[in-house]
């Protein structure tokens, strides 16, 4: 692609969206500039503090915990009291449970306020998803939330890379900085960000009509969340498994900082041009192909001996994270009813906070009893059945939703065989 051809789509691709969804976005990049515990945790706890893998994979998995527990209260919460209100809620309660996860001592207490950290932390998720889907036309959300994610990793690009040398001097200061970070993106949302939570009678429906009955009985869209849970367990590794890995090999947190990074320089110079090439491509061959890829691209991990290698084999899994995060989003979104995008959402970002529970304790335990190899070994497994999974889903998964479809009923979102919608009280 020449430099004028890659102006001109990064153009395109930035044009035409809302004000609202660029103070959002704002939001979504400063968090981000200023992540800390989740990349560094396992480092902080077996380097820092001393503690066995498999008790950093349980402190890890009880943040994942968190995260599990606030998906689907968050989703509720954004659909029931507005997506403001809930991302100012959880915002705060994150800087505040970060800056005390800095200076508890006790195994115990670190335990608990890792806990608060991830359920504070992913309760904001499905409010951010929800107001993108309000307030951008249907035909520009792939690209809205395309963007999105590239904020997301143009700040974990450079925090990685900085929070890499500050492990080195004050693992304190990276929980403060994180803290600080975090309530300036409550200050962003107070005072910029409007509520777009839609009226009661939003194109006729009433806001109780879809509870989370229906969303567990959408049996096409709980596919995609099993599916989505696999492939999340895999990338998983990239946060849990590799700085572990990497550290019992001799490598530094700076080291691990490094080679990490990559995966999020790689997505800020692909993601657009990536997103506008498979936007109109075959979505079940780009799971099938993703899912295959982010699997091998760990599996790879296992022949690496340097920090040259494991960036190399980041390279590889990043190029299966760039094509599934939109593809996935798109589907969600498609089939996501008006009045429950907030608890669907909460659903889908429960695959992952579910994911973030298993993997910290799964490659504990692998690393500790068989070695780090059998992990990347297990990787190439489960990234090779989420992608046979997504070949048999998509062959009944309408591919092409109209928008009106997401404004109808829950009893279409439950399926043919539902007469009556559920009233939801959660």
């Amino acid at each position: 692609m020449s430099v004028a051809s890659l102006r001109r789509a990064t153009r395109e691709t930035v044009s035409g969206l809302p004000r609202e969804f660029w103070w959002l976005w704002t939001s979504t990049l400063v968090n981000r500039l200023g992540a800390f515990v989740a990349t560094f945790m396992a480092l902080y706890l077996t380097l820092d503090r001393g503690y066995s893998a498999t008790y950093a994979g349980l402190v890890v998995a009880l943040h994942g915990l968190g995260g599990v527990v606030s998906s689907l209260a968050g989703g509720v919460m954004a659909d029931r009291l507005g997506r403001r209100p809930t991302l100012l809620l959880a915002q705060t309660g994150t800087a505040c449970s970060v800056a005390v996860l800095g200076f508890v001592q006790h195994p115990a207490a670190i335990a608990a306020v890792a806990f608060l950290v991830g359920a504070a932390s992913n309760a904001s998720r499905p409010a951010v998803q929800a107001m993108m889907a309000d307030i951008v036309r249907p035909e520009d959300r792939v690209r809205a939330f395309s963007l999105n994610y590239w904020a997301i990793n143009l700040g974990f690009a450079v925090s990685s890379m900085a929070a890499g040398f500050i492990a080195e001097v004050s693992y304190l200061a990276g929980f403060l900085i994180e803290a600080g970070m975090t309530l300036i993106c409550a200050v962003v949302v107070f005072l910029k960000v409007p509520e777009s939570r839609p009226g009661r009678e939003a194109k006729g429906l009433p806001e109780d009509t879809v509870g989370l009955g229906n969303v567990v009985r959408d049996g096409r869209f709980m596919g995609l969340v099993g599916l989505s849970f696999l492939v999340a367990l895999v990338f998983q590794q990239g946060a849990i498994g590799l700085p572990v890995a990497m550290g019992a090999a001799g490598f530094t947190p700076a080291d691990y900082g490094m080679a990490i990074a990559v995966n999020g320089v790689l997505i800020v110079a692909l993601q657009i041009p990536v997103t506008r090439f498979i936007e109109h491509r075959d979505p079940r061959r780009l799971l099938v192909i993703s899912s295959a890829l982010a699997g091998y691209g760990f599996g790879l991990t296992a022949f690496a001996g340097s920090v040259g290698v494991f960036a190399l084999t980041v390279c590889v899994w990043t190029l299966a994270e760039i094509v599934n995060a939109p593809t996935q989003t798109g589907l969600v979104v498609r089939l996501s009813p008006v009045h429950g995008r907030g608890r669907y959402q909460g659903m889908y970002t429960m695959s992952w906070a579910v994911a973030s529970l298993v993997a910290p304790l799964m490659s504990g335990f692998v690393i500790d009893r068989f070695g780090a190899v059998w992990l990347w070994a297990l990787c190439a497994v489960v990234g090779t059945v989420a992608g046979a999974g997504y070949a048999v889903l998509m062959r009944r998964l309408p591919v092409e939703a109209e928008e009106g479809a997401a404004a109808t009923t829950a009893t279409t979102a439950t399926g043919p065989s539902s007469a009556k919608p559920e009233v939801s009280t959660a």
